[in-house]
């Protein structure tokens, strides 16, 4: 490598624990039939709630990636995040020796954390001060992913938790290639987890008028960009990506999946919870990550969008979208998968683009399903109701968190 020229970084490794499977395969297959993972919920009694479905994770069982000790003493979205991670190893075919540990490193993302065991803990403390678990700040602190994923796995490299609401696993993967790049770790674990289907929560976000109330169709509540969409759906998992240095990758004699390119990121700096005129802050995040990347605009051939199914997101992200993309808007094939798993929150970003990379693997982008009634403000290529062959070598993937945070993240297919 010349003297100032930048460390290429490329994807080797994919682990997925969504509500269509625990596996990558599950999900992808779901998402390219076009399958939802919507349904009622079961975690807990919904009785009283304005909101009764969710995205649960329904055939995910910890005990394939711990032990019952590691189990009790850590939450749900560590759970997620263990065994998505190591999905995305086995994937990769790494194996960490003593010798690999202090070049590997984990950046993972959480919007909320441990809010189970938080919520169930309140509960006890409030019978019997002394009954409160000793593991409590342990389970409940956002960082504890990233800690358990090297300790479960023996990564010993640069090792962080980020927090930026359904921005916050984007922003892993992008700070992940960055450590890469700048030559501190070789190999990054780089992804999201969430566990938050509480009953608080939902009635949280119910009060905050953010979730859909389609509870007698769950299937169709998810619907981005659709003129009768009335809100998202909040649900769980996880996603993970190996990174690695390019070099070091092909020493090793790795399957390449695709090529990290690009990373933006920006605050509105506007509104709590609204994007602003033009989602102006997306727009700066999407402008830095290409130029980043290093690519045009025309070059990207799929957007992976943020597509919540808000009112306020689709609208303002379409509007960002065009300001981009321009005269391209048109033709660029955009979806939102949040339309068939539901919104993880802080794990969507990476969840997504691991999308981006098995759809640039499979020439296959994946539909927004539900798309039933245009909505005039949504008027770009959203890739309705069904998959579509095509051969991409470019894809744009969004993130939008509450408090105005914007992540944005590029990846190509690998070309050598």
């Amino acid at each position: 490598m010349q003297d100032g020229e930048r460390r290429r970084v490329v994807v080797t490794g994919l682990g997925m624990i969504t509500p269509l499977g625990s596996t990558v395969e599950k999900t992808w297959d779901g998402i390219i039939a076009g399958r939802s993972g919507i349904g009622p919920i079961t975690r807990f009694d919904a009785t009283g709630l304005e909101t009764t479905i969710a995205g649960e994770v329904r055939d995910f069982d910890p005990l394939d990636y711990m032990d019952r000790k590691e189990i009790r003493r850590s939450d749900r979205f560590v759970h997620f995040a263990v065994a998505a991670a190591g999905q995305a190893l086995r994937s990769a075919r790494i194996e960490i020796t003593p010798e690999l540990a202090p070049r590997i490193g984990v950046a993972f993302g959480s919007g909320i954390g441990g809010v189970e065991t938080l919520v169930d803990q309140v509960l006890v403390h409030q019978k019997d001060p002394r009954k409160v678990s000793p593991f409590l700040i342990p389970m409940m602190i956002i960082d504890m992913a990233a800690g358990e994923i090297a300790m479960k796995y023996r990564a010993k490299g640069p090792n962080m938790g980020h927090v930026s609401a359904c921005a916050s696993s984007a922003n892993a993967v992008g700070e992940a290639a960055e450590i890469i790049r700048r030559g501190q770790a070789d190999v990054m674990l780089a992804g999201g987890a969430e566990a938050g289907l509480i009953k608080i929560a939902i009635g949280a976000f119910n009060q905050a008028r953010a979730l859909s109330t389609r509870n007698d169709a769950p299937e169709k509540a998810s619907r981005p960009f659709d003129k009768d969409r009335d809100g998202f759906v909040f649900s769980e998992g996880a996603g993970c990506l190996v990174l690695e240095d390019l070099e070091f990758a092909r020493a090793r004699g790795a399957r390449i999946l695709g090529e990290f390119a690009g990373y933006g990121l920006s605050a509105d700096a506007y509104h709590v919870t609204a994007p602003p005129p033009g989602a102006e802050g997306a727009v700066r995040a999407m402008r830095m990550a290409l130029a980043d990347a290093r690519v045009r605009p025309d070059e990207i051939g799929y957007v992976n969008a943020h597509g919540t199914s808000t009112q306020a997101n689709d609208g303002a992200e379409t509007a960002a979208l065009k300001t981009v993309f321009g005269t391209h808007a048109k033709s660029v094939p955009i979806s939102s998968t949040k339309s068939m798993t539901g919104h993880t929150l802080g794990a969507a970003g990476a969840i997504e683009a691991a999308i981006c990379i098995l759809a640039m693997r499979d020439g296959c982008l994946p539909p927004t399903i539900n798309q039933e009634v245009p909505d005039p403000e949504c008027d770009l290529d959203y890739i309705p109701n069904r998959s579509r062959p095509a051969e991409v070598r470019v894809a744009l993937s969004n993130s939008m968190g509450l408090g105005g945070h914007n992540g944005c993240v590029i990846l190509k297919k690998f070309a050598g």
